[in-house]
């Protein structure tokens, strides 16, 4: 009886973690769905992200493209640290950007700038044009972070970056959302991204190890204690 009972309990839990990452990958698939729905939309300009935004507006912009015109403020430039691109590590270089014809700014993820191989709190040599300027990019809710030991130091070159700290550092009017900007290399920056992905593949893996041991749990139940005990009942 015990035995019997362990083994409902270990099919009925390891066929529903199975099924519980099957929804997972499901929930992927139809959030990749939505983001290549948004990418479709008509870009948004500077009106959009000059308006204030609760948080639910904000989530509704994301991965949507945007067209911006404005000036670099130049003097916030941070290089974020150990960041690859290409096989190859760098910064990913962050400017603000204050939107034409308003107060408003917005935090932009630029490019990518190679490390000085010897120096490395060198800055690389970017390109930061003065007066106004247009760039083309897409939505996104904060820079990319890394695990950092410690609180983060402030200075040009750093491991991660909080918009909100960032904003009370700078006493800049950031926006609640950055831009990823796109294009060609340009300004001493690539822009080679990677292409967002459903990230299903884990899932359905992690599936196929669940309902593998739910089988396996199910047949050895099967073998030790139905098909032995009659084979050994039809030889006595």
């Amino acid at each position: 009886m015990v035995v019997l009972l362990a083994t409902v309990v270990g099919v009925a839990t390891t066929f529903s973690l199975g099924r519980w990452q099957l929804s997972r990958a499901a929930e992927k698939q139809a959030l990749f769905a939505a983001v290549q729905q948004r990418e479709q939309l008509p870009a948004l300009d500077g009106a959009t992200l000059a308006r204030p935004l609760d948080e639910a507006a904000a989530a509704e912009l994301l991965h949507r493209s945007v067209t911006l015109r404005g000036e670099w403020l130049a003097d916030h430039t941070i290089f974020l640290d150990n960041r690859p691109m290409l096989r190859a590590t760098g910064f990913y270089v962050f400017t603000p950007l204050r939107l034409a014809g308003t107060q408003a700014v917005v935090l932009v993820q630029r490019g990518w700038a190679p490390r000085h191989i010897a120096e490395r709190t060198a800055l690389p040599p970017v390109q930061t044009p003065a007066g106004e300027v247009q760039i083309s990019g897409r939505m996104a809710a904060h820079p990319p972070r890394l695990y950092a030991l410690g609180e983060e130091q402030g200075g040009p070159i750093r491991q991660n970056l909080d918009l909100d700290a960032f904003r009370a550092e700078t006493g800049l009017p950031l926006a609640n959302l950055m831009v990823l900007q796109t294009g060609a290399p340009s300004e001493g920056l690539r822009r080679d991204w990677p292409e967002p992905t459903t990230g299903v593949d884990k899932h359905y893996g992690y599936a196929f190890q669940w309902f593998g041991l739910c089988a396996l749990i199910a047949l050895l139940f099967l073998w030790f204690q139905v098909v032995r005990p009659f084979y050994r009942s039809r030889r006595s």
